[in-house]
């Protein structure tokens, strides 16, 4: 499978089929927190990445080959910013029309002051965009965006999709220790919802590796004083725990890599994932995946997380790529 992934499990929506709609890592914000790396370049272009035909038949294959209550919601998510693919709109609606498990788009909502993307959005049952900032400053430092979405062209944007959303609008705020986790910066941010006026707000922290060395999650008492000022529609997600399916390819390396690719995993997870294969088996699967090429190691935190070789992270961070610690 080259298109979908999963299902994984997922903070807010349970086990959730991802839909990747664009390559690695085209985006245009380039977030110090991001799991997948840095972007380079950033791209701010919408055009038809991947032939919408193909995602659309990966997803047909995907849920003829799974049981009624496996997945929980589909996603579209993955390595970079779904929206850049232009035929975004049709792949929801054709989505829709496969199946009655609810759709979610997960997005920083950068292209959102479009009404072309707007329209793309509005089938979906739930549409997750990002707001880390109440200062177009602290945007700057935070997500690092392509220089034609601008922090008045963002909170634009989200206003106008507001106004003709019908499905659920949950805004996930990212929280970076000393940056956006002060009183200050939370109140910032609280002005720019009230204007939004969500569903609901996610508080969130980086669990997988951050593109950038420095980036650490809050603290207990940043997860806390977050949870107070964001009000009453605030909630803090927790790291999702579940299992990932690796069905649905020939190759067990493929499917890992399909994974990481998307959604970096700690190598307790990546082991954990494959403790029903047999000890030979997972032996050869790691040995694989280290030749491949295809997969690296990354430590953040003290922790190690596999990611997919091409993810930019600072040179001096990396491991060799080497079989997991038994």
């Amino acid at each position: 499978m080259n298109y979908v992934f999963g299902p994984v499990p997922s903070r807010r929506l349970g086990q959730s089929l991802g839909i990747d709609t664009i390559p690695l890592k085209t985006c245009n914000w380039n977030c110090v927190y991001c799991q997948l790396g840095r972007t380079i370049p950033l791209t701010n272009h919408r055009r038809e990445y991947i032939p919408r035909e193909d995602i659309i038949a990966e997803v047909k294959f995907t849920l003829e080959n799974h049981q009624p209550g496996e997945i929980d919601w589909i996603t579209f998510v993955g390595s970079g910013e779904p929206t850049l693919h232009s035929g975004l709109g049709w792949l929801i609606r054709e989505v829709k029309a496969l199946t009655e498990i609810p759709v979610a788009v997960i997005t920083n909502g950068a292209l959102l002051y479009l009404p072309e993307v707007r329209d793309d959005l509005l089938p979906a049952d739930a549409v997750l965009p990002s707001l880390d900032a109440g200062t177009p400053d602290l945007y700057r430092r935070i997500n690092r965006p392509h220089p034609e979405v601008t922090f008045d062209i963002l909170l634009t944007g989200l206003n106008a999709f507001r106004e003709g959303y019908k499905g659920k609008l949950w805004v996930e705020v990212m929280l970076v220790q000393d940056l956006n986790d002060t009183e200050e910066a939370l109140r910032d941010i609280t002005i720019a919802l009230e204007r939004i006026r969500p569903d609901e707000v996610h508080i969130v922290q980086p669990t997988r590796p951050p593109a950038e060395t420095w980036v650490k999650p809050p603290t207990e008492e940043g997860l806390l004083r977050a949870r107070a000022i964001l009000g009453d529609i605030a909630r803090i997600v927790h790291p999702a725990t579940g299992s990932f399916d690796l069905s649905g390819t020939g190759s067990l390396v493929e499917a890992v890599v399909g994974i990481i690719t998307r959604h970096p995993m700690r190598e307790d997870e990546l082991l954990d994932t494959l403790e029903n294969w047999s000890p030979g088996e997972v032996k050869t699967t790691l040995s694989d995946l280290k030749e491949s090429g295809k997969a690296q190691v990354i430590e953040r935190f003290g922790t190690r997380f596999w990611s997919a070789a091409p993810s930019r992270y600072p040179e001096e961070v990396q491991s060799h790529r080497t079989v997991p610690k038994s």
